[in-house]
Order: C-alpha cells, then sequence, then structure tokens
C-alpha cells in the first residue's frame, strides 16, 4: 500500500488491537518500538517484506496472546530476543531472511528460552547469520513442531541428538551451515519426515541409515564429508521418495535397479561419487521419473543404452571414454527452464490490451493484476513441468479466495523456477472480479490472506511466503479511466461526507467541551485539593503558611500504623495518635473516624484558618492529610495540659469565624457579638494578663471539666455540624 516512515511509538496505545498486518510496505523502516508490548491483546504480528531494521525490541515477550509472528525478508539485527518463549501460545515463528545474528536462545533458570514453546508448530529461522551450536536443550520430546528451518546460517558442530525426540517434525531443513560430525543415529525416529535437507555442511562418519522413514518424499544429504560408504539398501525402502539427491557423498558400489521402480521418483542426482558396474534402469520404472544425474562416476555400462525415455546424465564416466560413442548420456547437460504459464480458460482468445498495466486474464479479460512471487520453503517434488501440480494449486486458490469472499475473477502462475535456496519460486498474479482492477480493500484482503497464511497450499508445496509488489491501479487512482458520472459522484459523495463530518466534530466538541465543565465543577465539590498545589498556593486558594499537606502513607509510618501503643485518646469523632516525623519532632494527629467525616470545602475552610492562628500560648497546626478518604489534623505534640489550656481559644476562634459565613443571616452574629467574643478569646489566649484566665470562666461551653488530654476534644472535627445559639454570652 506504498506505506512510508517508522512505527510511532503511538502504536502501544491501540491496546485493543488483535491483528497488526504491515506486510509488503518497503518504505516502512527504522527499528520495531518496544511500544509494541504494549499490545497484548495481539494475535497476528505480520510485517512481511518490510523495510524495518534494528534489533527486535524484548517487549515481544510482552505479547501473551500472539498466535502468528511473521516478521520476514526485513532487516532486523542482533539477537533473538529470549524473552519471545514467553509466548505460550504461538503457532507460527517466522524470522527468516533477515541479519539477526548469535545462537537460539533456550531457557536458563529463570531466563526463557525458544525450547519453552511446546505448542509451537513453525521455527522458520533460513537466510540470517545465526551462529553457534544447535542447543540441545532446544528439542524435546514435549514438542510439537512440524517445520524446523535453520538453512543458510553460520551453525556449527554436531546435530544435537535430542532432535530425534521430536516424533512431530514433518520439515527439517539444516542445509548450507558448518554441522560437522556425524548424524546422529536416532534420526530415523522421525517417522513422519517428508522432507530432509542436510547439504552443503561438514558432517562425518558413515552415510546415516534412513530406514524407517517411510514418509519421506525430499532427501538432499549432498557436500558432506561422510566417509566412503556402501549404496544404502534402505535407498529402495523409501517408496515415498520423489527426490534424492546425494551428490558427492562418497558412495561406492553399484546402484539397485529397484531405486528406479518408486512408484513416485522424479529425480535422482547422484553424482561425483565412486558408482560402479552396469547400470540398470528397467522399463517399468516410475512413470514420474525425469532426470537421472549420474555425471563423474565409475559406472562402465548401461543395459538400456539403446532404448530409454528419461533424462540420463553419465558424463565423466568410463562408459563415455570409449572411443567413438555418440550416446546423448554423454553429451554436457544443458541448463533447461520451465516456461509453465496458466493457459487460458475454455480456449478462449487472449484479449489485447491497450492500457499499460493491463493483462489478459485467464478468462481473456484486461484487467490490472496484483502480482508477486510465492516462495515455497521445502516443496515435497522436483518435476516443475507437471501442468497437474500448477493446476492443483491455482484451483486451492481460488477456493479458498471465494471462501474469503475476496474479489476474485481467476488467478494465474507462469515461470516455476529453483533459486540457488532450492526455494520453489513462481509468479502470481491474481486478476479482479466486476471491475478491471482491485480497490483498496480488496488488495488488503488478498494481501492478508497470504501474509496470514489463511490460505493453504497443497500439502506437496509445504511451508510458504509471498513477496508482493506495490499496487498502483487502485480503483478511483490516477492510472485508467472511469465515468464522468462516476466521477462526480465520488466529488459529491466526498463534499457531503466532509460536511457531516464538520458538523460531528463540532457536536462533539460543545459536548466535549460541556462535560469537561460538569467533571471539573464535580471534581473540585467532592476533592477541593485536586488542583490544589499546597507547596505555593497560588491562585484562588490562600496560602498554608507552615502547615503541609501529608499523604496517609506517610502519617501512616510516623504512627507507626496507628498502632494502639502510639494511641493517645480517643473522642466523639475519631482516635488521636502521638507520632515523630523525621526530623525528630513529636507530633498529635487526630485522625476522623469513617463516618463522622465533613465535606471537603468544609475540610478545607477549617484548615485554612487553623493555619493563620499562631501564638506562644496555643498549639499549633503542622499539617493536614486529606488522602485515600482520610480527614487528619497534624498538630505539634503537648505533653502536659488539658484540652480547655492548650486549644479553647483556638478553636472558638474558628468558630466564630465559621458561624460568621453562615448562608442564613438569623443564624449569623451581630458585630457586637463578635467583638466581645474575640475579646474573650483575646483574654483566654493570653494577650490580657491582667484578665481573669477564661479556663476558669463559668460563661463559656469550653469551661474546663476533669482532665483529658489536651488532642481528645471532637470540635475541630466538628466545625460544620455544630451550631452556636443566637446569641454569644460576653465575658
Amino acid at each position: 500500500m506504498n506505506l512510508v516512515g517508522g512505527l510511532s511509538g503511538d502504536i502501544g496505545q491501540l491496546t485493543e488491537l488483535e491483528i497488526l498486518d504491515l506486510s509488503y510496505n518497503q518504505g516502512l523502516t527504522g527499528s520495531l518500538t518496544p511500544a509494541i508490548g504494549n499490545l497484548r491483546k495481539l494475535t497476528n504480528l505480520l510485517l512481511v517484506n518490510c523495510g524495518f531494521g534494528g534489533p527486535l525490541p524484548d517487549t515481544l515477550g510482552n505479547l501473551e496472546n500472539l498466535v502468528y509472528m511473521s516478521l520476514n525478508s526485513n532487516g532486523f539485527t542482533g539477537r533473538i530476543p529470549p524473552s519471545i518463549g514467553n509466548l505460550e501460545n504461538l503457532y507460527w515463528l517466522d524470522l527468516a531472511d533477515n541479519s539477526l545474528t548469535g545462537g537460539l536462545p533456550v531457557s536458563r533458570g529463570t531466563t526463557p528460552g525458544l525450547d519453552m514453546l511446546v505448542d509451537a508448530k513453525h521455527f522458520h529461522f533460513g537466510r540470517n547469520r545465526l551462529s553457534g551450536p544447535i542447543p540441545e536443550e532446544l528439542f524435546h520430546s514435549n514438542m510439537t513442531l512440524i517445520h524446523l528451518l535453520l538453512e543458510n546460517n553460520q551453525f556449527n558442530e554436531s546435530i544435537p541428538s535430542t532432535l530425534g525426540l521430536v516424533g512431530t517434525l514433518e520439515v527439517m531443513r539444516l542445509d548450507r551451515n558448518t554441522l560437522s560430525g556425524p548424524v546422529p543415529s536416532n534420526i530415523n525416529r522421525l517417522t513422519r519426515l517428508f522432507e530432509m535437507f542436510l547439504s552443503n555442511n561438514q558432517l562425518t562418519g558413515p552415510v546415516p541409515n534412513l530406514s524407517g522413514l517411510n514418509a519421506i518424499n525430499y532427501l538432499d544429504m549432498s557436500n558432506n564429508n561422510f566417509s566412503p560408504s556402501p549404496v544404502p539398501s534402505w535407498f529402495s525402502t523409501l517408496q515415498s521418495l520423489t527426490t534424492l539427491n546425494m551428490v558427492e557423498t562418497n558412495l561406492v558400489g553399484q546402484l539397485p535397479s529397484a531405486l528406479f521402480d518408486i512408484p513416485q521418483l522424479q529425480n535422482v542426482d547422484l553424482s561425483g561419487n565412486r558408482l560402479n558396474g552396469t547400470l540398470n534402469i528397467s522399463p517399468t520404472h516410475s512413470n514420474q521419473l525425469q532426470q537421472v544425474n549420474l555425471q563423474n562416476n565409475q559406472i562402465g555400462d548401461f543395459a538400456q543404452r539403446s532404448q530409454y525415455s528419461i533424462v540420463l546424465i553419465l558424463v565423466g564416466n568410463p562408459i563415455c571414454t570409449e572411443s567413438g560413442v555418440t550416446d546423448r548420456f554423454c553429451s554436457a547437460p544443458t541448463n533447461t527452464t520451465t516456461s509453465y504459464s496458466t493457459p487460458p480458460n475454455n480456449n478462449c482468445l487472449p484479449a489485447t490490451c491497450g492500457n499499460s498495466g493491463q493483462v489478459s486474464s485467464p478468462n481473456c479479460r484486461c484487467a490490472f493484476p496484483y502480482t508477486g512471487n510465492l516462495n515455497f520453503r521445502a516443496p515435497s517434488f522436483s518435476d516443475l513441468g507437471n501442468s497437474t501440480i500448477w493446476e492443483s494449486l491455482r484451483n486451492s486458490m481460488m477456493s479458498s479466495f471465494r471462501l474469503s469472499q475476496l474479489p476474485v475473477d481467476s488467478v494465474a502462475l507462469r515461470n516455476p523456477t529453483k533459486n540457488l535456496d532450492d526455494y520453489l519460486v513462481i509468479t502470481l498474479q491474481v486478476f479482479p472480479s466486476g471491475d478491471d482492477r482491485f480497490n483498496r480493500t480488496g488488495i488488503l484482503g488478498l494481501g492478508f490472506s497470504l501474509s496470514n497464511q489463511t490460505f493453504k497450499p497443497p500439502a506437496a508445496f509445504g511451508t510458504y511466503f509471498f513477496i508482493g509488489e506495490n499496487y498502483d491501479f487502485l480503483t478511483g487512482g490516477a492510472s485508467g479511466g472511469g465515468s464522468n458520472s462516476s466521477n462526480t459522484g465520488v466529488i459529491v459523495g466526498s463534499v457531503v461526507g466532509g460536511c457531516v463530518l464538520l458538523a460531528l466534530l463540532v457536536v462533539a466538541g460543545l459536548y466535549a467541551f460541556r462535560q469537561k465543565g460538569r467533571a471539573e465543577r464535580a471534581t473540585n465539590e467532592s476533592s477541593p485539593f485536586a488542583l490544589w498545589d499546597a507547596t505555593n498556593g497560588s491562585g484562588a486558594i490562600p496560602q498554608l503558611k507552615g502547615v503541609k499537606a501529608f499523604t496517609f502513607a506517610e502519617v501512616s509510618k510516623y504512627t507507626n500504623n496507628f498502632s494502639e501503643t502510639n494511641n493517645i485518646g480517643t473522642g466523639g469523632y475519631g482516635m488521636v495518635y502521638r507520632g515523630s516525623l523525621p526530623n525528630g519532632q513529636l507530633i498529635a494527629i487526630k485522625r476522623a473516624k469513617q463516618g463522622s467525616t465533613q465535606g471537603g470545602l468544609e475540610f478545607k475552610t477549617e484548615i485554612e484558618l487553623l493555619s493563620r492562628v499562631h501564638h506562644k500560648n496555643l498549639v499549633s497546626l503542622v499539617g493536614f492529610c486529606f488522602d485515600q478518604g482520610e480527614q487528619m489534623l497534624v498538630y505539634e505534640y503537648i505533653v502536659n495540659g488539658t484540652v480547655k489550656d492548650s486549644l479553647s481559644g483556638l478553636e472558638r476562634f474558628v468558630d466564630i469565624a465559621l458561624r460568621c459565613v453562615e448562608e442564613r443571616g438569623d443564624t449569623r452574629p451581630t458585630m457586637s457579638d463578635v467583638v466581645k467574643e474575640i475579646e474573650s478569646i483575646m483574654e483566654l489566649a493570653g494577650f490580657n494578663p491582667n484578665a481573669e484566665s477564661a479556663a476558669n470562666s463559668s460563661n463559656y461551653d469550653y469551661a474546663s471539666k476533669g482532665s483529658e488530654h489536651p488532642y481528645t476534644n471532637d470540635n475541630l472535627f466538628a466545625y460544620s455540624g455544630d451550631h452556636f445559639s443566637a446569641k454569644l454570652d460576653p465575658k
């Protein structure tokens, strides 16, 4: 879809995302953001054939619901994150065709590894720069792996014997590494194996005994350092074999004629060995047999010299060194390429297409096809000229597209070839139905079907990946034409849609603005400190001088979690606790019990007033706590005295101030009453040293009675609920 740029960390905010498919966008570059690990609901992560690079983030291990991870055909570097071992739901892991280095991570103690992926079916790590030994710990009998693809890396040392424990394995590619040592003897326990590639390594010892691998179709152990071994008798027991490649494997002796009678045998390449004697390919050989390459051996004769129909290559054998030999099997082989192409359906005549980019479909209609290459990593056949196999692929693809309700008219395949990695590569063209081009939805659907492995090819083709080309012919694009009426419809629709969208945005904006105002008012009423920074006290909120806002955790710590030993009194509204600040200052905390706490606004007003009253004879407010639904006042601690001696004047000062702001006029005191009360408070507080202490006066309700602890008076938590009488009694 021609997307360009990097994958922003903002992708991590899409926490409800389940499928992320950005495949076939080579303009997407940069590293894979660690924020990808926030997408914990993701099941499919598909980034096939993009331009991403850099290391894979460890946060991939956070994608606990991931089933498909296809990051192949990019430029990723660095090691495979061990955290991938945490993805217990992973089914498909494809990191092939990158530049990854290091080894295959396995679990060590608390460190995860790939051996933990017991339910994974696909390990695709080919065409990287991975190195070191293949860990013994990677494989065990609990694994359900079916595809192990490690081809074209730099793995060394021996093949681990634990590989023979993975009885579910169907495809194994260990070719094009530097593996050494003998092939494990238990390799023939992999009785479900269809394809085995061990070629182009440095394996030693005798040619392994593969008897019992009765399901195997494709066997390639070419170009190793095996010790001289007789032609294996088990060759002719592999009755499912289609392809046998044992080039330069030190085979010695005469080939049994029964080898060529295997029913599905298509190609045999045993060149560069020490085969001798007389070659016997009976007339009853497999009817699928196409080619037998035995060049550079020691074969002296050929029993069917005058009658054979297959491609036979005996160049470099004694039979071809005789003078006057003109047999065609002694001629150097010529490179032949298969020129298969899907023929027109029902013998229709291909259309002549005038527009650039248009192609005649199998149904003989001109259209702009979606084009790319299908790459099959381990096909079980080698006869590329068999049209039946291509028709089976085309039919299965059409059935899959129709089942997915994709707008596909027909499919064409052409030019199947084998590349240097022994991948089968074939060009695919998918033609649209109902129009001469796909729209964006159609292209996205096709791409997803191929990147997500929704399309399952016939079993003979095995695992695959698709590399799609950019599609520059979308409906409504610059390429190709449409009617004026349709263009007008697009323009009108765009304008109307834009107006509707603008109107919706305006309505949504007004609604959001009103809701924001309501939310702010509700917040201020329920939590008056929500917008108040007690450290600066600026704005409409008066500054609290010398008073600190404590968190609940801090107060809990200062009182030893409100322990009983710190409890120094009880009042009608709560407990009083002794505590100590980090600087050693002793404090007393009055904690309102649940159900007796006042409203937030009243509590805020109370501490504002208390913070402004300072006198040497009055206990000072150190701070407060308005956190986690708690209301607490923190005072300096006074060892001796009564509540009336220490707090009476302060409380009455607050009482008269709150009384003056009552909403109802008939409950507010007159100015003369206020003056008289203030004079009385000042006398109580010691501002008039010649006056009699108010603590002994009988004119106040707060007269001393007994020897209460100075912090157990309840009024400090009851200002909003208590009411004075309409007239204050003067001194």
